[in-house]
């Protein structure tokens, strides 16, 4: 299958880009490996690099916490597949943390290009960390950014996925630094008979728009 191009970046609710590429566990087509599962699709600048190592050791590290949440993660850098082969060995021979993960082998750049990963004002040959969070049905969810030199937070990561998930399956929102367990946010009532319902319930009511309850 060949990659297709767009001449935007991809945004949060549009559907993910599909791409077929060579990874470090064999060939893949996006859109096979994300049927019927969550996707954390992420970047990173480059192997054999410093702040890169603590990443993906860390999204190793919680394969076993996104795996029980049915999600699967997916990394990419542009770098050759005997590079990223070479990467995985040594840093699995120094910790004995092994990254079990697919990742992408981008030289060309297309699949970087295509997730907008690529970012020139920042680097012309290197991914930025991006990171895409991608539902089950193929949707863009959530996207984060960060530069070459700032590593990013694994507990925002999964905090993230999980209230997303909650969301979903929940139909509510979550609010400022909201944590599995926290009260959730019920969406505002839009009739004058869904108020007065509202104000006869038993939630938590901060004002007749806010109103939270526990799951």
């Amino acid at each position: 299958m060949e990659t297709t191009t767009m001449t935007t970046m991809p945004r949060i609710g549009d559907l993910a880009p599909d791409f077929s590429a060579v990874t470090t566990t064999g060939p893949m087509t996006f859109s096979e490996y994300n049927k019927g599962s969550w996707v954390i699709f992420f970047s990173h600048p480059a192997d054999f690099t410093p702040v890169c190592t603590t990443e993906m050791s860390g999204f190793a590290q919680d394969s076993d916490f996104f795996g029980q949440h049915n999600t699967k993660l997916l990394g990419l850098s542009i770098d050759s597949i005997h590079s990223h082969i070479a990467w995985v060995n040594a840093v699995h021979e120094k910790t004995g943390v092994l990254f079990g993960f697919p990742i992408v082998a981008d030289l060309d750049m297309k699949v970087s290009k295509l997730y907008g990963m690529l970012q020139p004002g920042e680097s012309e040959t290197a991914a930025v960390r991006a990171v895409f969070f991608i539902d089950p049905v193929g949707k863009i969810r959530l996207i984060m950014y960060y530069p070459l030199n700032v590593g990013r937070n694994m507990e925002e990561i999964k905090r993230a996925l999980l209230a997303l998930q909650t969301s979903d399956e929940h139909q509510v929102a979550t609010p400022l630094n909201w944590q599995p367990g926290d009260k959730v946010i019920i969406g505002a009532p839009k009739t004058l008979e869904a108020l007065a319902a509202r104000k006869a319930s038993d939630l938590e009511m901060v004002d007749w728009y806010l109103a939270k309850k526990l799951l």
